[in-house]
């Protein structure tokens, strides 16, 4: 019995350490990109928003409501109270997802796969634009210290995305350990500037009310639709969430958004929501306004290394769900290097890694500018998004075992949700929405390829067997063995 208690101390002991360290690569590796949006998120749907008008209290709330609980929805409520018990074999991501809806869904079955290649191809996407975006939009930020930086943004950019991705080789743990103390010093920083602003305006604590967003919406039109396209920047990074479950498990995930992440998001929307209730001209920069004039220097550093980082969560989940194609048959094999002894699923993939770091510069090279690349923002995570809540229907039906109105009242609501943010991103198509999508179509061709051509493989493999075997059958049936081959001599 003493052994026994024993053994169990010291596995709780080393599960403890092994909590931590895992708990802060999260919040380096997977929140670095949800993590970076208040520095522009509030600002441009605001400003979007209210046009050549003044500012008026009811569009801060009304703003500052939406990005909240779109936050609470489907951040916390969808993925990190949810989607990240659904796990297959430990892995989370869109075709982890599919596979565990594939085996429970008889009939819809080809419909599942068709979700969940054309969910993955999108990811890819978001995995192509967010490097570009992020990194893109930290060096023209180097621009508030010294203009002199915006001749060099695309050539310093395009540095800084190859020692990025050259750093992928040392593995998901190692790049964990460089980012996460970081972005920890990042969210402090967040949440501790948005304490000191509400102290100051108080009553946009009010915002909470869901009234608030409600009536944004209702009294706007399409202007509140387009909004709600910028309002979206606020929770981009949320599938990646799910997809990097692998490399750092459920618990640690959890763990670092609700202790560390969204409480200092939320402080931070609510800090600049309230400097512009005091200030309407602050509105011009909400997020670097928020500082007293000497922090604006270690700021613009901190930021600039903090949306550099940011890139890595898609990163690593393009990594695993490429794993987790290649062993559905959806893609050929790549090599895959396992770079950790304790988490099977902390992986790097070398051709993904450099395929994906061609399209990153390309689009860097292409697009040149952060605003030019923001408007291909958005679209690729809500179809994912869409897609995922479809398949989570059934798993949550069919092999959880839920009543299908249990399961309907959650994904229903969302999936309308998620329907509208689509909708809003959508009409930015021809200002460079059409490149995830030209991204995704290809890639869903790529894959729906693949598996018609491994369909026809297996097809000819059997009739050639089939053949074989009739041959053999025929051959004997003509000339059987001899007698004296069929049983053994006394």
């Amino acid at each position: 019995m003493a052994q026994r208690t024993a053994i169990a101390l010291t596995g709780a002991d080393e599960g403890a350490r092994r909590f931590w360290p895992l708990t802060l690569g999260a919040i380096g590796v997977v929140y670095g990109d949800i993590g970076t949006s208040p520095i522009y998120a509030f600002r441009e749907a605001v400003v979007a928003a209210a046009g050549e008008a003044a500012i008026v209290p009811d569009t801060v709330f009304g703003i500052l409501s939406l990005i909240l609980w779109s936050l609470f929805l489907l951040v916390t409520l969808k993925y990190v109270c949810f989607l990240l018990r659904a796990d297959f074999n430990g892995e989370g991501g869109t075709f982890a997802l599919m596979a565990l809806a594939q085996s429970v869904a008889r009939r819809s079955s080809h419909i599942i796969l068709l979700l969940g290649i054309a969910g993955a191809s999108f990811l890819y996407g978001d995995a192509a634009i967010t490097p570009a975006l992020s990194v893109i939009s930290a060096v023209e930020g180097l621009k508030v210290i010294a203009q002199a930086f915006e001749k060099a943004v695309v050539p310093l950019s395009l540095l800084i995305l190859i020692g990025l991705f050259a750093m992928q080789s040392r593995g998901t743990a190692r790049v964990a350990s460089l980012f996460g103390p970081i972005i920890l010093v990042w969210f402090a920083v967040l949440g501790a500037m948005g304490i000191i602003c509400i102290a100051e305006e108080p009553q946009i604590l009010g915002a909470f009310n869901p009234r608030y967003a409600v009536m944004f919406l209702l009294n706007n039109g399409f202007v509140g639709l387009t909004v709600l396209g910028l309002v979206f920047l606020a929770v981009t990074g949320a599938e990646a969430l799910y997809a990097d479950l692998g490399h750092f498990g459920r618990k640690p995930i959890q763990a670092a958004w609700l202790a560390v992440a969204l409480p200092a998001l939320t402080l931070n929307y609510l800090g600049q929501g309230a400097l512009v209730l005091g200030h309407p001209a602050a509105i011009e920069n909400p997020f670097f306004l928020m500082y007293p004039s000497w922090a604006l220097w270690p700021l613009v550093l901190l930021t600039t290394a903090a949306t550099v980082i940011a890139s890595q969560a898609v990163i690593t989940g393009a990594f695993s769900i490429t794993r987790q194609a290649v062993q559905l048959g959806l893609l050929p094999r790549f090599g895959i290097r396992h770079t950790s002894g304790e988490m099977v699923g902390q992986i790097y993939l070398p051709r993904v890694n450099w395929l994906l770091l061609i399209a990153v510069l390309l689009l860097v090279a292409i697009f040149k500018s952060s605003s030019a690349l923001a408007a291909a923002y958005g679209v690729a995570v809500t179809a994912t998004m869409i897609t995922t809540s479809v398949m989570a229907f059934f798993v949550f039906w069919k092999r959880w075992h839920w009543p299908i109105w249990q399961a309907a009242a959650l994904i229903v609501p969302l999936l309308f949700i998620e329907q509208v943010f689509f909708a809003a991103n959508v009409i930015k198509i021809f200002e460079g929405a059409w490149v995830p999508l030209a991204i995704a179509i290809s890639l869903m061709f790529v894959m729906l390829t693949w598996v018609r051509g491994i369909t026809i493989l297996n097809a000819i493999s059997r009739k050639q067997e089939e053949n074989s075997l009739d041959w053999l059958a025929n051959t004997l049936e003509k000339r059987p063995p001899h007698p004296s081959m069929a049983r053994p001599s006394s």
